[in-house]
């Protein structure tokens, strides 16, 4: 019986590891769901007789050792900084091994001992990273052989709240991470426009936004992701002038995001003592300057800020409930803490609510008759309300799709690689379509 091991249990899992159980009952295979909270691996779980919910610190060397020299191929949901020591493990023990996460640069260092040992390292098999890199290939493959040189590539990935007449006032759900939504921009962005580098600090990302129209779904606001450069030679795109990859949100999003950020309180790194026994309005009150004592607490803020006292952005910080008189409780050691506690109890789903996953390309490519098409490919996927949320599957499925492959040898793919492979793509996206996830594209000259 050949064994599959499961690292995470948390919000991006539940499809994967529901895929991964039905499997095993079909080809006689176990599953083992390993996380710090056994209860949560339980419920995963459930009463399936083919799995195991163990109780698992990733911290315990001996331990996680233990568990990958038993399995056959590991599914690691951990946080990105466990992916160097598991893959590690992996290719140690000869085990293949699948991530969603960006690829740490000590684990592609790993590719050529992982071809030795007859494994595979697929990192990035999420949803963005992951259903984005498959798609966006499949497109630019499609452009080269009709002999267009790509000159522009955009595109946009979302996970947010679908629309609904209940959408709270910041249009989004935590379906994920959430300490990733509190700490996003924090490296600031890079990209290309026209012809020109742009970067960004952590402050002006959510100050340079566009509107991004998606059919059946209506506006959103975009803004750059992280270092986008770097995908010029992901995707071989050695003469595009325009790459910048993006994140959607509802509008609005960015301009109290930015303040959030202005105040300081995306901080992950200093320590504050006795943050559990303060109110939010306390821990707000921290991020005002002495200048602006003596008026009310919103108001201050709004000083503070240069924004208007009885605007949007104070109403949704009021509603975020960061000027409340209730205490914060928990165990938090930074300010960072304190908002990813705070946004999971605000931004949670009701039942009857489902969330919704946007991704978009819009390529540009230029023929020899000078003529300039835009390809573009659009997949909007939803939720089930009190099912699988459309994070969870679209994380959760990629690298459930791969691993089955794998199992049944019907990927011979060896070493450290992403999904822009064509061993890779060419199979999963075929796959994903039969699950629901689909790409429809159009092309119009510009």
């Amino acid at each position: 019986m050949k064994n599959i091991l499961i690292l995470g249990a948390g919000q991006s899992a539940p499809y994967m590891i529901s895929f991964m159980l039905d499997q095993a009952k079909k080809n006689d295979w176990f599953v083992k769901v390993c996380d710090y909270d056994l209860e949560l691996a339980e419920k995963r779980v459930g009463n399936h007789p083919n799995g195991q919910a163990i109780q698992f610190d990733a911290n315990d060397i001996e331990f996680r050792q233990s568990l990958i020299k038993e399995a056959d191929i590991v599914l690691n949901l951990l946080a990105p900084v466990f992916q160097y020591p598991v893959a590690s493990d992996c290719v140690q023990f000869g085990k293949h091994v699948i991530t969603a996460s960006y690829t740490d640069p000590r684990v592609q260092a790993l590719n050529n001992e992982a071809i030795k040992k007859n494994i595979l390292i697929l990192n990035e098999m999420g949803l963005d990273p992951g259903i984005d890199h498959m798609s966006a290939m499949a497109v630019i493959e499609k452009v080269k052989k009709s002999g267009g040189e790509i000159t522009g590539f955009l595109s946009y990935g979302s996970a947010v709240a679908a629309p609904s007449p209940n959408l709270n006032p910041f249009g989004y759900y935590i379906t994920w991470n959430p300490r990733n939504v509190v700490l996003a921009g924090a490296s600031g962005a890079l990209y290309l426009e026209d012809g020109k580098m742009k970067v960004l600090s952590q402050q002006k990302v959510f100050r340079r936004t566009w509107e991004v129209e998606i059919d059946g779904v209506g506006t959103l606001e975009a803004y750059p992701n992280r270092d986008s450069l770097i995908y010029t030679n992901v995707f071989d795109l050695p003469n595009v002038r325009t790459m910048i990859r993006g994140t959607l949100r509802y509008p609005g999003w960015s301009e109290v995001w930015r303040n959030i950020i202005l105040l300081g309180m995306p901080n992950d790194t200093m320590n504050i003592p006795g943050l559990a026994d303060m109110t939010y309005a306390e821990f707000t009150e921290m991020f005002v300057g002495f200048h602006s004592s003596g008026n009310e607490l919103k108001k201050r803020v709004a000083v503070s800020l240069g924004i208007n006292p009885t605007g949007t952005i104070i109403r949704k910080l009021d509603w975020l409930g960061l000027f409340s008189d209730e205490k914060i409780g928990g165990n938090p050691k930074t300010a960072a803490d304190v908002l990813v506690d705070l946004l999971k109890k605000k931004l949670k789903m009701t039942p009857g609510e489902k969330d919704m996953v946007v991704l978009m390309h819009q390529i540009d490519a230029v023929f020899e008759n000078g003529k300039t098409n835009r390809y573009s490919s659009l997949m909007v996927h939803y939720g089930e309300p009190e099912g699988f949320t459309a994070i969870s599957k679209t994380v959760g499925l990629p690298a459930a799709l791969a691993a089955t492959m794998l199992m049944k040898d019907e990927i011979q793919l060896r070493g450290c690689h992403i999904p822009t492979h064509p061993a890779i793509y060419s199979k999963v996206l075929p796959k994903l379509e039969e699950h629901g996830i689909k790409f429809t594209e159009k092309v119009e000259e510009k």
